[in-house]
């Protein structure tokens, strides 16, 4: 095998082909927003646990989940599912949001995940509201904590499925 056979086509005689690939390459790397926001709607739904969620019920967060495992057969009736929603979903949340600070290549299936489980607490957060007609001032901090759950989840959530592949 002569030298010219060893040259790339066009290059001239006596050159060589780099080692290395002049293509983009796809580099694995954590979501640290998308995480971090996830991560603070998962301490959002911790927090909500020991504050009140209706100004004029005394009980915290943590009581209504409580009753909601215990009530488990008319949980819709009883309207108990929406804090163990926020609760259970905000854990969720910050499970996905420590998963993203993994390195890969994109967090696109973790990002789906957190929307439908966000989904999940915006509604679990609309319907009081809607209940209550739109008034805030009927709920405690303990709700404007899950407000927050769902706000700071959707925004993780469409983050990270909305950022593709870094290429270097």
């Amino acid at each position: 095998m002569t030298e010219r056979d060893q040259s790339p086509v066009g290059a001239s005689p006596g050159t060589t082909a780099p080692v290395w690939s002049a293509e983009p390459v796809a580099v694995r790397g954590p979501d640290s927003l998308g995480g971090l926001l996830l991560i603070l709607a998962g301490l959002a739904a911790a927090l909500s646990l020991v504050l009140d969620w209706v100004d004029d019920l005394d009980g915290t967060g943590l009581d209504l989940v409580r009753d909601g495992f215990d009530d488990l057969d008319s949980l819709v009736d009883t309207g108990l599912w929406q804090p163990m929603a926020v609760v259970l979903g905000g854990g969720v949340l910050l499970v996905l949001g420590v998963l993203m600070w993994l390195p890969a290549r994109s967090h696109r299936l973790l990002g789906l995940l957190g929307l439908l489980v966000s989904g999940l607490v915006v509604w679990a957060v609309v319907v009081p509201l809607q209940d209550a007609d739109w008034r805030l001032g009927t709920f405690g901090p303990g709700f404007w904590c899950a407000i927050a759950v769902a706000v700071l989840g959707v925004l993780g959530s469409l983050k990270a499925l909305l950022t593709g592949r870094r290429y270097y």
